[in-house]
């Protein structure tokens, strides 16, 4: 990661430290404009964002995060809490469902990153 971005995302991490959302979701934005792909700007992004209400926003941050680490199974359950907050009940399951598979050691996406079909046989 480059210098500016980790700083621009230490920034952002002391904003919500304090409570200041809206400067926190500025500063993650910042560092996925700069580093797209940067898993973890994209989640604390999504996760700022949804702290301030604004859902469909935090749910298209947290898109990105599983598009780029589909195993990580941090990014999937903040998927689904962000679906949830937004009413999105059948989205929010089938992103929970797959944070569940990974925490009991499976994986959604193969090695070469497509993903697996998860639909019972």
């Amino acid at each position: 990661m480059a210098p500016e971005v980790e700083q621009i995302f230490d920034d952002g991490n002391a904003h919500l430290a304090m409570g200041e959302l809206e400067e926190a979701a500025q500063c993650y934005r910042r560092c996925v404009e700069l580093d797209p792909a940067f898993y973890d700007g994209w989640h604390a992004l999504g996760m700022a964002l949804m702290k301030t209400g604004r859902f469909p926003e935090a749910i298209e941050a947290g898109l990105k995060s599983v598009q780029l680490q589909p195993n990580e199974q941090l990014g999937w359950s903040s998927l689904s809490l962000f679906y949830v907050r937004a009413g999105q009940i059948a989205d929010a399951e089938a992103a929970g469902a797959k944070a569940r598979i990974l925490a009991w050691g499976g994986k959604v996406a193969n090695d070469d990153g497509t993903m697996r079909d998860l639909t019972p046989q």
